[in-house]
C-alpha cells in the first residue's frame, strides 16, 4: 500500500477493513522516533487507548511494576500527585495500567473523543517524563509504619498473592522453563522480600534504560520435570496440577490458530477428550483449564483443578496417557471440523462484542510481529480457518505429537500444607518482631515521621489555576449505542416501544400465547437471547441445589423421539448450533436471585436455539450418574474457593444480612461444603429421591408466569421473531399473571433491614497474608428515593482516583483498594476493603476522611466534584459499551427496575444539580453509618498472624468483636447426614468413588494499577 505522509511526522503504513467485524485498522509510524500508532475504528461510546512499552527485567525486584504505579504521581511539567487522574475524571476518562513480563500497558478509557484528546498529551508526558520521587516510593511501593509493620500499595498487592497456590505454582514453573537471562523467569510484580530492598534509584535507572530489546529466547527443555510445590492452607484435601509445554511462535498464524482448535478439541467443553474422561467419567478433576501465553516460544498450559492431594501424581500420569492415546489413533474428524467452525464463530463474536479483542492482538503484534506491518495484516481476515479445514487426520495428530508429546514438559503438583502455613506464620512473626526490637521506640518514631513527611509532600495541593487550564469537555462527542426497543405479549404491560422496531413486531404474526418478550433492535451480526427466570417458587430446602441444577442444565442426557440421547451428543450439537450458551446468575440483569439462560447464535440458528431451550427445559433427564459427576466437581472446587479471603468475607456478610430463603445465601460455598457431601451419599443410597428434587426445581422455574425473554438482534434478520417461540410456549403452563422480579431490599433479613447488632466478625484464614473487609449499613431501597442523586455523587466523589478515600487509604499504603457497593437500591450500603496489610487501619482512615468532609472540616473540592459528575456519565457509557450490553441495559432499566426510558437523562440532570450541602447530608445520613458501631456490621478475613491486633484495633473503633471460623458459617438447609455417618471420614468418599468407577459415565501474570 502506498505510504501517505502526514504533516505530523507520522507516515501511514497501511489501512484495511476486517471482513468479519465492522472495524477499520490503520497503522502509522513516527518518522522521527519510530513510535507506532495503530487505530482500530469501531462503533461505540468509548475510546480506549493502550500506550504500550516493551519492558523486561532479569530479577524479582518489581521495578517495572513499581514504575507503572509511580508514573501516575506527577510529570516534569505537572509535578503534582493526582493531577492526571483529577483531570481524567473531569474529562469522562479513566486511567489504568498493567505490567506483564514482556510489556507495560498504560490505558486511557474515555467516553467520547473530546475528553480523550485533551488527556492524551498530558498522559504521555507522565509516561515519558515522570517525577519518580523518593516520597512517592515510600507510600506507593513499600514502607514500615510507626508500629513496625510492612505497608505500601504495591507491597499490599504482592503480599496478597505471594503465598497463594496458583502464584507459587506459576513461579516454580517459570523457574524451570527459563534460564536466568530470560525475563519470563521472574516475578515482574516484585516479590515482597525484594520490594523491601528496592530503591528509588533502581526504579529511576529502569525507566531511563528501557530500550527496545531483542531478548534471549529459551532453549528447548532437555528433560521432563515433575515436581511438587507446596502452598499454605488448613485444608489439605485438594490440590491442582499445572503442566507447561513450549509451543509455536505467537505470530505464526496457522500454528497458533491450530493450537486454539486443538485446545478446544482436547479440553474446550464437557465432550472434549480430557474434560470428558478426567472430569465427567473418571472424576479425577473438577476441570481441565487451558490457555497459552503469546511469545516467540509460546507456552501452552494445561491445568487440572480440584484434584485430590494424594492422587496428584497418578492424575498427572493419566493426563499424558490420554494425550498419547489421542495421538495414537484416528481423531474424531467430524468433531474437529466442528471445533474449527466454532472457533471461527467465536472469533467473529468476540471481535464484535469485546472491547479488548483488537487491542490484545495489536499489542502482541507490536511486541513480537514484523516491523513492516505484514503480521498485523493477518487481522484482516480469518482465512487461516479455511486452511485448517483442509488439514488431514495425520496433520492434526502430528501437530499434537509435536507440541504435547515429542517435546519435554514441566509438571507442577500443587499441594496444600498445614505445616507450611504454621511455619510461614511463625517465620513472619519472628521477622517482624526482630525488626521491631532492632528499631526500638526511637526507630519506629523516625519511620512514622518519614511516612508522615512523605504523605504531606505527596499530597501538596494542586494550584487551582493549573486545573482550570483544562475545560470540562462537552458530551457531544460521546456516541451512545442506540437500541430500539419493541415489546410483545406480557411485556407490553411495561409499555410499547416508541421506534420503528415496535411497528415490525406489531406487524409480525402473533404467537399461541402472549409470552413476555422484549426485542432490542441493534446493528449486530448475531442474535443474543436471554431468558430471565426467578427462583422464588423453588422450595427453600432445595435452593442449595441451584448450582448443581445450573451446571447440569446443558450437560445432561435428553429424550428425543422416545430415545435417550447421551449428554456428549447433546453438547456436540449445542456447540454446532451456537456461538455460546450457558445458564448462570441473573445478577447482570439486576436480579441476583434469578437465573439467566443465554444463547449467542447466528441469525439462521434462531429457531434451533429456541428448540434447544425447550428441549433442555423439558426433555432433559436427571440422571443420577450425571448428577454425581456434577456434585463431585463442585466438591473438588470448594477448598480452592475457601482460600479466597475476599470471597469468604462476602459470603459471611451475605449470611448475616440476607434472608435464609435467598438463593444468594443458599448457594454459598460454606453451604455447599456440608450439603453436597451429604447429597453425594444420598445419590448413592436413594437416587430417586434426589432426582425428584431436581424435577421439583424444574417445575418450579419453567412456567409461563416466571419467564421473561430478551432478544437483541438486527430484527430484519429474523423472519419469524414471535411465532418461532411457539415450540416453547406449547410446553409451558397456561397463561397466568407474571411473578414480579423481587426487589433487592426484599431479600434482607431482620439484621439486614437494621444492621448493627452483630458488630465485627473476624475470621482468620491460613491461606491469607493480608486482610479483606466488608462493612454493611442500611442504605437506599428504591430508585425513587429523593436522596439517590446526592448519594451517587457523594460516593463518586469519595471514590475518585486521587480523591479522599484514595489519598487516605491507598495513598497511605493501608490497602490496595476500597469501594462501595454498586447496587444503589439494595436496602444496604456495603464498603469493601481489599488486599490490605491492616483492614482496621484502612477502615479508620476511611471513616475519618469522610467525617471531615461531612462535618465541613475539609471543603468539597470544585475540581473533584466536576470529576465525580463526569465519572457518573462514564458509568452510563460503560453500561452501553457494546451492542449486547446496550440492549441488556434497556431491559434492566425498564423491566427489572421499572424506570422510564428517559430515566438516564433525568438522573444525570439531577446529578448535575446536586449541591454541596446535599452531598454532605448524604455522607452523614447514608455513608458514615457504614463506619458506625451499632449502625453497621463488619466482616473481616485476615491472616492468622493478624488476629490479635485486628481484634484490638476493631474494638478500639467501638465495635463488639467475635472471632469465628469459616466452619461456623456452614449450613445444611435441613439435609441431615445419614445415620451413624462420620462426615470427617474422607475415606468413605474415596470408597464411594471406587465402587462407582465401573458404571460411571469456562497469560502472563498481569499486575493492574488502579482498579
Amino acid at each position: 500500500m502506498p505510504s501517505d505522509k502526514r504533516q505530523s511526522g507520522f507516515k501511514k503504513i497501511q489501512s484495511f477493513e476486517t471482513d468479519y467485524a465492522p472495524c477499520t485498522i490503520t497503522q502509522y509510524v513516527s518518522e522521527r522516533s519510530g513510535m507506532q500508532v495503530v487505530v482500530a475504528d469501531r462503533q461505540g461510546p468509548k475510546v480506549n487507548g493502550y500506550f504500550t512499552l516493551a519492558t523486561e527485567i532479569l530479577d524479582d525486584s518489581g521495578a517495572p511494576h513499581t514504575l507503572e504505579h509511580l508514573i501516575f504521581l506527577g510529570s516534569k511539567s505537572y509535578p503534582y500527585k493526582g493531577l492526571l487522574d483529577k483531570l481524567s475524571s473531569r474529562a469522562y476518562s479513566g486511567t489504568n495500567a498493567w505490567t506483564a513480563t514482556d510489556h507495560t500497558a498504560y490505558t486511557l478509557e474515555t467516553a467520547g473523543w473530546e475528553g480523550f484528546s485533551q488527556i492524551l498529551p498530558l498522559y504521555l508526558e507522565h509516561v515519558l517524563l515522570p517525577t519518580l520521587t523518593d516520597e512517592g516510593v515510600v507510600t506507593e511501593v513499600w514502607h514500615i509504619d510507626g508500629e513496625g509493620n510492612d505497608a505500601g500499595v504495591v507491597y499490599s498487592e504482592m503480599q496478597s498473592v505471594e503465598n497463594n497456590g496458583p502464584e507459587i505454582m506459576d513461579l516454580k514453573a517459570r523457574r524451570l522453563l527459563y534460564n536466568k537471562n530470560i525475563g519470563f523467569r521472574y516475578e515482574t510484580g516484585g516479590m515482597p522480600g525484594a520490594l523491601r530492598v528496592l530503591t528509588a534509584d533502581r526504579i529511576r535507572e529502569f525507566h531511563k534504560e528501557i530500550p527496545w530489546m531483542e531478548s534471549e529466547q529459551p532453549q528447548a527443555l532437555t528433560e521432563t520435570i515433575v515436581t511438587t510445590a507446596e502452598f499454605p492452607d488448613d485444608d489439605e484435601s485438594i490440590g491442582e496440577i499445572l503442566v507447561g509445554f513450549f509451543g509455536p511462535n505467537c505470530v505464526d498464524l496457522i500454528a497458533t490458530s491450530a493450537l486454539n482448535v486443538v485446545l478446544t478439541y482436547l479440553c474446550g467443553s464437557s465432550v472434549s477428550v480430557l474434560e470428558n474422561i478426567m472430569v465427567e467419567k473418571e472424576e479425577l478433576a473438577s476441570s481441565v483449564s487451558h490457555w497459552w501465553d503469546s511469545r516467540p516460544n509460546s507456552v501452552i498450559w494445561l491445568q487440572p483443578t480440584g484434584v485430590e492431594s494424594d492422587k496428584l501424581e497418578s492424575v498427572e500420569k493419566r493426563l499424558f496417557e490420554i494425550l498419547k492415546d489421542v495421538a495414537s489413533k484416528p481423531l474424531d474428524m467430524e468433531y474437529m471440523s466442528e471445533c474449527i467452525k466454532r472457533e471461527k464463530r467465536q472469533v467473529k463474536f468476540h471481535a464484535e462484542t469485546s472491547e479488548s479483542f483488537f487491542s490484545t492482538n495489536i499489542i502482541t503484534d507490536y511486541l513480537f510481529g514484523m516491523r513492516d506491518g505484514s503480521t498485523l495484516k493477518d487481522l484482516e481476515s480469518l482465512h487461516e480457518y479455511d486452511v485448517l479445514e483442509k488439514w488431514t487426520d495425520k496433520e492434526w495428530r502430528d501437530f499434537i505429537s509435536k507440541w504435547f508429546l515429542d517435546a519435554h514438559h514441566i509438571s507442577i503438583l500443587g499441594k496444600p500444607s498445614t505445616e507450611l502455613a504454621e511455619k510461614m506464620k511463625k517465620t513472619e512473626e519472628e521477622r517482624v518482631a526482630k525488626r521491631k526490637a532492632e528499631l526500638g521506640k526511637d526507630g519506629l518514631e523516625k519511620l512514622a515521621k518519614k511516612l508522615k513527611d512523605a504523605q504531606e509532600k505527596n499530597d501538596q495541593p494542586i494550584p487551582p489555576e493549573v486545573l482550570d487550564q483544562f475545560d470540562v469537555p462537552g458530551t457531544e462527542s460521546i456516541h451512545f449505542i442506540e437500541s430500539d426497543t419493541a415489546r410483545y405479549g406480557k411485556a407490553k404491560a411495561v409499555g410499547n416501544g416508541t421506534g420503528a422496531a415496535q411497528g415490525v413486531i406489531d406487524a409480525a404474526p402473533a404467537g399461541k400465547l402472549p409470552l413476555f418478550i422484549q426485542f432490542e433492535d441493534v446493528p449486530t451480526n448475531f442474535v443474543h437471547i436471554t431468558l430471565h427466570l426467578g427462583t422464588s417458587q423453588v422450595p427453600v430446602e432445595l435452593k442449595p441445589l441451584m448450582p448443581i441444577f445450573s451446571d447440569n442444565f446443558f450437560n445432561t442426557h435428553i429424550m428425543r423421539d422416545g430415545k435417550l440421547v447421551n449428554f456428549e451428543q447433546v453438547v456436540m450439537e449445542l456447540e454446532r448450533d451456537s456461538v455460546g450458551y450457558g445458564l448462570g446468575s441473573a445478577r447482570q440483569l439486576g436480579d441476583p436471585e434469578g437465573i439467566a439462560i443465554q444463547f449467542q447464535i447466528e441469525p439462521e440458528k434462531y429457531a434451533a436455539a429456541v428448540e434447544w431451550i425447550r428441549t433442555m427445559m423439558f426433555d432433559s433427564v436427571f440422571d443420577p450418574q450425571r448428577l454425581k459427576a456434577a456434585v463431585s466437581k463442585a466438591l473438588a472446587d470448594i477448598p480452592e474457593a475457601k482460600r479466597n479471603g475476599q470471597g469468604m468475607a462476602a459470603e459471611i456478610d451475605a449470611a448475616i444480612h440476607l434472608d435464609h430463603s435467598s438463593v444468594t445465601v443458599a448457594k454459598r460455598i460454606l453451604v455447599r461444603a456440608v450439603y453436597l457431601k451429604r447429597l453425594k451419599k444420598l445419590l448413592k443410597s436413594d437416587p430417586e429421591k434426589v432426582v425428584s428434587w431436581f424435577n421439583k426445581i424444574r417445575s418450579s422455574i419453567f412456567t409461563f408466569e416466571n419467564l421473561r425473554v430478551l432478544v437483541a438482534a438486527r430484527l430484519s434478520t429474523l423472519p419469524d421473531p414471535i411465532t418461532t417461540w411457539d415450540k416453547l410456549v406449547t410446553a409451558l403452563s397456561r397463561e397466568k399473571d407474571m411473578i414480579p422480579v423481587p426487589a433487592l431490599s426484599a431479600l434482607l433479613n431482620d439484621e439486614g433491614r437494621n444492621p448493627g447488632s452483630v458488630g465485627a466478625t473476624i475470621v482468620p484464614m491460613a491461606s491469607l497474608d493480608g486482610s479483606f473487609s466488608v462493612s454493611t449499613a442500611a442504605g437506599l431501597s428504591s430508585f425513587a428515593d429523593p436522596r439517590l442523586a446526592a448519594v451517587m455523587v457523594a460516593i463518586s466523589y469519595l471514590e475518585q482516583v486521587e480523591g479522599p478515600l484514595w489519598v487516605a487509604v491507598r495513598g497511605a499504603g493501608y490497602a490496595y483498594g476500597t469501594h462501595f457497593s454498586r447496587s444503589v437500591d439494595a436496602g444496604v450500603l456495603c464498603y469493601r476493603v481489599y488486599r490490605s496489610p491492616d483492614a482496621a487501619k484502612a477502615l479508620t482512615a476511611s471513616r475519618e476522611a469522610i467525617r471531615k468532609i461531612a462535618d465541613g472540616e475539609v471543603p468539597i473540592d470544585k475540581h473533584l466534584l466536576e470529576g465525580s459528575v463526569s465519572q457518573i456519565v462514564v458509568t452510563f457509557a460503560d453500561e452501553q459499551s457494546t451492542m449486547p450490553s446496550a440492549a441488556q441495559q434497556n431491559y434492566v432499566q425498564s423491566v427489572v427496575r421499572g424506570l422510564p426510558k428517559d430515566w438516564s437523562k433525568e438522573i444525570l440532570r439531577r446529578v448535575r444539580a446536586v449541591t454541596r450541602e446535599e452531598i454532605k447530608a448524604a455522607m452523614t445520613e447514608v455513608i458514615l453509618p457504614c463506619f458506625a458501631p451499632g449502625k453497621s456490621n463488619v466482616t473481616i478475613t485476615c491472616a492468622k498472624i493478624m488476629t490479635e491486633n485486628m481484634e484490638t484495633s476493631i474494638k478500639a473503633m467501638g465495635y463488639k468483636v467475635q472471632t469465628r471460623e469459616l466452619s461456623d458459617f456452614h449450613d445444611d438447609y435441613g439435609l441431615e447426614a445419614p445415620e451413624g455417618d462420620d462426615e470427617e471420614d474422607e475415606n468413605d468418599e474415596d470408597e464411594d468413588d471406587e465402587d462407582d468407577e465401573d458404571d460411571s459415565e469456562e497469560d502472563d501474570e498481569e499486575e493492574s494499577d488502579e482498579e
